[in-house]
């Protein structure tokens, strides 16, 4: 094996035997004092299996390749089944109003049927680009877990308002509502990977078409806390 060396004093390359690594010699053709450089160690290209420790999939399954980064972006086809779908449901609970507002556990049960769709249709819009997005039964789960979350502080806020605790004051708003958007921010920061401002757009998000909905329902808006 050989080792190339370049004359510092007329630049002229070439290559010599890696026996003479680490020693000195004069130019053939000049005659200058050369350096000869020392082999360098080899360069070792480790196998997948070295890193099985990480560059893993949201699975746990073991990547060998890069990841596409996927950008999310506005699906024309996407934006209009969710459109369509949140028309149908918004049409459906004016229809069965009456139904709905009489009885808490046909408002519950709605509310646990509803809510899951929500919760992916908002993500399908918020994930993290540098992440690998959530697909099939994690995605489900992580979003049946989120929606609970969701429905959960809907019935905390039931609770204050039954109780009286609420008495519909503009100032208990103030007090009211920051600590149900940070929570609702970090349950999705923890189910679903969205950093903390996309998980409080998450969350408002499924606040504001619920309170259309609850509306809709002939059950006048949330701080029409009397009507409830």
């Amino acid at each position: 094996m050989s080792i190339l060396v370049v004359c510092p004093g007329c630049r002229k390359s070439f290559k010599v035997s890696d026996g003479f690594a680490g020693k000195s010699g004069p130019c053939p053709k000049c005659k200058t004092t050369i350096k000869v450089p020392k082999k360098k160690d080899e360069v070792v290209v480790h196998s997948p299996t070295a890193f099985a420790d990480g560059g893993r999939t949201v699975t746990g399954k073991l990547v060998t390749k890069p990841i596409a980064r996927e950008e999310t972006k506005l699906e024309p086809v996407k934006a209009a089944a969710i459109g369509g779908t949140g028309l149908t449901v918004l049409l459906v609970t004016w229809v069965a109003g009456g139904l709905i507002a009489g009885s808490p556990v046909i408002r519950t049960l709605g509310l646990l049927l509803v809510s899951p769709p929500l919760v992916v249709a908002a993500y399908s819009f918020l994930r993290n680009d540098e992440l690998e997005p959530y697909r099939g039964s994690a995605l489900y789960i992580r979003s049946g877990i989120c929606a609970l979350a969701y429905v959960g502080l809907w019935g905390v806020y039931g609770y204050l308002s039954s109780t009286g605790l609420m008495s519909g004051e503009l100032w208990e708003w103030l007090f009211v509502v920051p600590p149900f958007l940070v929570t609702g921010g970090l349950v999705a920061l923890v189910c679903l990977d969205l950093d903390f401002g996309s998980g409080f757009f998450h969350y408002a998000f499924y606040v504001l078409l619920t309170i259309l909905l609850r509306w809709a329902a002939g059950m006048g808006w949330l701080w029409d806390v009397a009507a409830g």
